[in-house]
């Protein structure tokens, strides 16, 4: 099962926090949440449920990063 594990503000941040996750060896999905055609609205990052307490720390160590 997928878990959110991050919104990101906006299409960009999302695709930040993908790269992130994936270099650190994680699935990652990416959900739009009412994005519209200029990337604006926000994204839920999403992990395997098994792995979802360990990618949010990954996430909060690069939160800055990611904005």
């Amino acid at each position: 099962m997928w878990t959110v594990v991050y919104i990101a503000p906006n299409t960009a941040a999302a695709e930040r926090a993908r790269a992130l996750l994936t270099q650190e060896g994680f699935l990652v999905r990416l959900r739009p949440v009412e994005v519209d055609e200029a990337g604006r609205g926000s994204v839920e990052v999403l992990v395997n449920e098994g792995e979802a307490e360990e990618a949010q720390e990954v996430i909060a160590q690069h939160l800055a990063q990611l904005r």
